[in-house]
């Protein structure tokens, strides 16, 4: 059998999503399937299952990664890979991460259906701890087998309750002895996922060609002033660090509107001593900013730099003020020869695609460091993601899927 004209079977696909839906479902339709609990375990071993029934051999690495090897003719060369995550959040969706795992699964499926050998050996991943909830930072396994973190340090980590990474990876059973760095050379990871964000279906299109990540500025500021009582001290003389945050949050606005791809959020404001009669006294601000451009992005920083020594300096001197810290994710570029193999796919199928930039953390971000990389994006309804609203349709899940596979056999070199 030729891979020409092969497609997946979308309604297996679908089945399976919604077979691994059922672990750890939440009452509003969700998943509750948080990294390396019970559940996490449950889906591991569904997951695992699957693959065993297709041949596949079942490694485990030191961080808990998960890698399922089909088998190339020539089973040397250097592997191509495939995979996402299964963790979710809290009140988290059906399809984040674990559309990747199984778009990969029913790509293996297909293959062994139509009895499709490729030239180099495929590995599906499931990667550890993607989201970050339980255990931080996020992208804990694919960040350790790139090389980001080291591995005793994350192994070191602990959830809200104390309890220790490389303890919970033992009691799931998942603690491998596969290396967490790449034991060889990657010829392609690539990662379908669904957009999380509104572009794609707004715009009618059906795949996303992913070129890259943007880049994202975290910035911590504390400004501090005096607690004051609300009645007695008059307007003009308080020292109210709630006013120079309001400020700030219209100037991170301002900012990421002046760049058609900008992105700015203040997503966390905490405000003390948080009582209605008492002038606050202190705020702590979480910034993110976002963009495609790496030079642009430092742009962003440095205008909120120097908006904020203003403020500190003429508008409220008043207040002390106090940069925290700052963290950088870089700008991510794919490579292009397997973002070009992923648009041949969509163009050929005759998808309605469109080139786009992930506005978001993913595994792939990581494996770009190690690996010729890209992703294949579908549409989620509404654009919502992390929500147990979460939804897609299952014939763009099956497209995606469908681009997943050609792109996989372009890389590993599959008869025409």
């Amino acid at each position: 059998m030729t891979a020409a004209g092969t497609s997946v079977n979308g309604a297996r696909l679908w089945d399976s999503l919604m077979r691994m839906a059922q672990i750890g479902a939440t009452s509003k339709g969700g998943c509750n399937r948080q990294a390396l609990t019970d559940l996490d375990r449950a889906g591991r071993e569904l997951f695992t299952g699957w693959c065993r029934e297709l041949g596949c051999a079942i490694e485990v690495d030191a961080l808990g990664n998960i890698f399922a090897r089909r088998v190339g003719r020539d089973d040397a060369a250097p592997v191509v890979m495939t995979g996402s995550h299964l963790d979710t959040q809290p009140t988290g969706g059906r399809f984040d991460g674990v559309y990747g795992v199984l778009a990969g699964l029913e790509v293996f499926r297909t293959l062994e259906d139509k009895a499709i050998p490729t030239e180099r050996p495929l590995e599906l991943v499931v990667w550890t701890n993607e989201e970050g909830y339980r255990f931080d930072p996020a992208m804990m396994g694919s960040g350790v087998f790139a090389g980001v973190f080291p591995a005793e340090e994350i192994l070191d980590k602990r959830d809200r309750d104390g309890l220790r990474l490389g303890d919970e990876l033992a009691r799931i059973g998942y603690a491998g002895r596969r290396p967490a760095r790449p034991p060889g050379p990657i010829a392609a990871y690539l990662e379908a996922h669904i957009e999380q964000g509104p572009v794609l279906e707004q715009r009618g299109k059906t795949i996303g060609i992913v070129t890259g990540a943007q880049g994202i500025r975290a910035v911590e500021l504390s400004i501090r002033g005096q607690e004051a009582h609300a009645g007695p001290t008059p307007m003009e003389m308080r020292r109210d660090a709630l006013l120079p945050a309001a400020r700030i949050a219209l100037e991170i606005n301002r900012i990421a509107r002046a760049r058609p791809d900008g992105r700015g959020t203040l997503g966390e404001l905490r405000v003390r001593p948080g009582s209605r009669n008492i002038v606050p006294g202190e705020a702590y601000l979480m910034i993110d900013l976002r963009h495609p451009d790496s030079d642009e992005l430092e742009a962003m920083h440095q205008e909120l730099r120097a908006y904020v020594e203003q403020l500190a300096r003429e508008a409220h001197p008043e207040c002390a003020f106090e940069w925290l810290g700052t963290w950088l994710s870089p700008v991510v570029p794919f490579d292009p020869q397997v973002v070009a193999r992923v648009r041949q796919s969509a163009q050929r199928r005759g998808y309605a695609c469109q080139d786009i930039v992930s506005g978001a953390g993913h595994d792939a971000c990581y494996l770009a460091r190690v690996a010729p990389t890209a992703m294949i994006f579908v549409p989620c309804e509404g654009g919502i993601s992390h929500n147990e609203a979460e939804s897609a349709r299952p014939e763009d899940l099956e497209a995606g899927c469908n681009v997943l596979l050609d792109a996989l056999l372009a890389s590993a070199g599959a008869s025409d």
